[in-house]
């Protein structure tokens, strides 16, 4: 995101249909981490998407736990209408920014995916989830951009050159601190896919044994609880 947390841009990245690209790519891991989160039964609760992008991963979601509501924020304003667009009749409300105002103790579930790499104000985003969550409330982050990311000095060059955003550096340790200074019960995992993963020569993993070895032991999940009063 870029350093003014109140700024917006069209998208994510530079060409335009590597949006639909990324959301096609990214359909089995978002069906991964939904088949990892302790709440099952989600029909009475209301979600939040940091970051939502296009809307896919509240779809995948509602199809698989269906929920009462959800609200999808993004700073790219072109993403915002795609999901708008795309979202039918489900009970889903976007909106374009990073801040939360107005959200207070609204959610029992939030959810992101591969976008706490680019906020450059963390703390900030700590304690804005953790305003917006109700007491008990659960923050799913996942990630695999990090300083442990044996790739990562290649994939922050890749970011920078090819998406309208501002790269962080930060450890998985980094962020575990930040989420418990701002009072969140922190614990997290190995995302371990355990699908297939396709064999693509976008640049991203210079060798396949990377690929195998990025969704499987380096991409992480971050289980955040506000705990309650």
């Amino acid at each position: 995101m870029p350093h003014d947390a109140n700024q917006t841009i069209r998208t994510w990245y530079i060409d335009p249909d590597a949006e639909d690209r990324m959301a096609d790519g990214h359909a089995p891991i978002w069906r991964h981490l939904i088949d990892l989160m302790v709440e099952r039964d989600l029909s009475e609760k209301t979600v939040l998407d940091f970051g939502c992008n296009q809307g896919g991963l509240l779809r995948h979601l509602h199809a698989i736990r269906p929920f009462r509501k959800a609200l999808g924020v993004d700073i790219a304003e072109d993403s915002i209408a795609k999901a708008d667009a795309l979202k039918g009749n489900l009970p889903l409300q976007y909106q374009v920014g990073a801040k939360l105002e107005g959200w207070d103790e609204e959610f029992d579930l939030a959810i992101s995916h591969e976008v706490i790499y680019l906020i450059p104000d963390i703390d900030a985003h700590a304690s804005d989830i953790w305003r917006a969550l109700k007491p008990g409330g659960v923050y799913y982050a996942v990630t695999g951009c990090h300083t442990d990311n044996p790739l990562w000095p290649k994939w922050r060059e890749l970011v920078a050159r090819r998406t309208n955003t501002v790269v962080q550096d930060r450890s998985i340790t980094d962020y575990a601190r930040c989420f418990s200074k701002a009072g969140f019960e922190v614990s997290g995992r190995k995302l371990e896919y355990d699908g297939f993963i396709p064999f693509v020569e976008d640049g991203w993993t210079p060798d396949f044994a990377d690929a195998l070895e990025y969704y499987t032991g380096t991409k992480i999940m971050f289980r955040l609880v506000k705990r309650a009063a």
